[in-house]
């Protein structure tokens, strides 16, 4: 390692982590290269647990659908249920892996021995924060809209709500429809543009407005949480019939407003969470940087606004981002960084894991800047070089094993 970058870089630690900041951020985004490797998972445990016992962070949220979320957090607060039944029921993204991997089973299992005899207040939360949404298909509106419709008719005068639970189950249909995973490829396949989706985004938007304009009643009549999650389901509801209005687009930007109407789901509910706790937020670097992120689909170059952006833009300092980059993942191909890169230089260092100062970093190499690491394997996104300025730190992981039974 380069003599001029070696006080850049520091074990990872929470007080390691914190000390790059000159107040300790309200959301500290750790971003990952790649997804459904259980040593990155490892890690972000263990800066979790030393966030809460050390500098009082008591939030989780991790990139996996927000309702279901609430299954996790039901249990590591109240233990609704058994550890198997929420694996199975409160995460989403079955491609990568969430809800098998030994790492967040083990999260959750500490966050409910932690929460065991401590008062509500004191307790650690878990939260998704994506939409409903996966690879190949988004949800159907069904479980947002009926579950904000039900809170809206136990709490408000009947004659102001929209319609009637009976419209609203003609309106939303059959569940396959919606879910129909051609859609996110043949636009002509989505229900969309139909005229009952669009019915039902106007009825979404009058529910979200009934809940603003009844606020005061509503948070005196509810609990905080059972509030909190009125809101998501706003959230969530609209959010998802505007992805689908977008999967029924033909037009060449239908797939940058699907990505960018998913970030904006996200950030909506990181902002709702800061409101709240101090939160640890855990998720692809793309989704997390501050920068425009870029990627090919369908051999086209999509440009958006990352959920990090949208947050970094609204809290400012109170918003910290920490990229992760890796050394080697040689189950994937990835090999020994060339030592050009600046996987190569901390690769050639002595720390297994380290976190870097990144802002100090990047001026460490302002004469001699580090060349752009390649990788053969398309699930993995070495770091930009010329965004390391924009990186509150980078946390550096030297060798990624196999995650046994993958």
């Amino acid at each position: 390692m380069p003599t001029d970058i070696q006080d850049t870089v520091h074990t990872v630690e929470a007080a390691a982590v914190l000390g790059l900041f000159p107040a300790r951020p309200r959301l500290l985004a750790l971003g990952e290269p790649t997804h459904g490797e259980d040593a990155l998972l490892e890690l972000r445990n263990d800066l979790f647990r030393q966030l809460v016992e050390e500098q009082g962070y008591r939030a989780i949220a991790i990139e996996s659908d927000c309702l279901s979320g609430l299954v996790v957090d039901d249990y590591v607060t109240t233990g609704a249920g058994t550890l198997d039944d929420v694996m199975r029921d409160g995460f989403s993204h079955p491609d990568i892996g969430l809800a098998t991997s030994v790492a967040n089973r083990e999260l959750v299992r500490w966050m409910r021995e932690f929460n065991e005899n401590r008062p509500r207040s004191e307790q650690v939360r878990f939260a998704g924060f994506d939409g409903p949404l996966e690879m190949a298909a988004a949800a159907s509106p069904r479980r947002a809209l009926t579950a904000l419709f039900d809170c809206l008719a136990a709490h408000v005068d009947a004659d102001l709500l929209p319609c009637t639970a009976q419209r609203l189950d003609d309106l939303l249909g059959a569940d396959e429809p919606w879910t129909d995973p051609g859609a996110m490829m043949d636009p002509a396949r989505s229900v969309g543009r139909t005229p009952r989706a669009g019915e039902l985004r106007l009825l979404a938007e009058d529910f979200a407005t009934l809940l603003e304009t009844q606020a005061p009643h509503l948070e005196a009549a509810m609990t905080p949480d059972a509030w909190d999650r009125a809101r998501l389901c706003a959230r969530t509801a609209r959010g998802l019939l505007r992805y689908h209005h977008w999967m029924a687009d033909t037009s060449p930007g239908r797939m940058a407003w699907l990505v960018a109407v998913r970030d904006q789901m996200m950030a909506d509910n990181l902002l709702a969470l800061a409101e709240r706790h101090s939160t640890l937020v855990h998720a692809h670097n793309g989704h997390l940087q501050r920068n425009r992120s870029t990627m090919r689909m369908g051999g086209r170059p999509v440009e958006w606004w990352s959920a990090g952006a949208l947050v970094g833009a609204r809290l400012r300092e109170e918003y910290g981002f920490l990229a992760t980059a890796l050394g080697t993942v040689r189950h994937r191909g990835v090999d020994v960084p060339p030592p050009d890169t600046v996987e190569g230089m901390l690769y050639a260092g002595p720390l297994e894991r380290c976190v870097v100062d990144a802002p100090g970093l990047a001026a460490a190499l302002r004469d001699a800047p580090a060349a752009p690491r390649q990788s053969a394997y398309y699930g993995y996104a070495p770091l930009d070089p010329a965004q390391l300025a924009s990186s509150d730190g980078l946390v550096f992981l030297k060798d990624v094993p196999r995650t046994p039974g993958r």
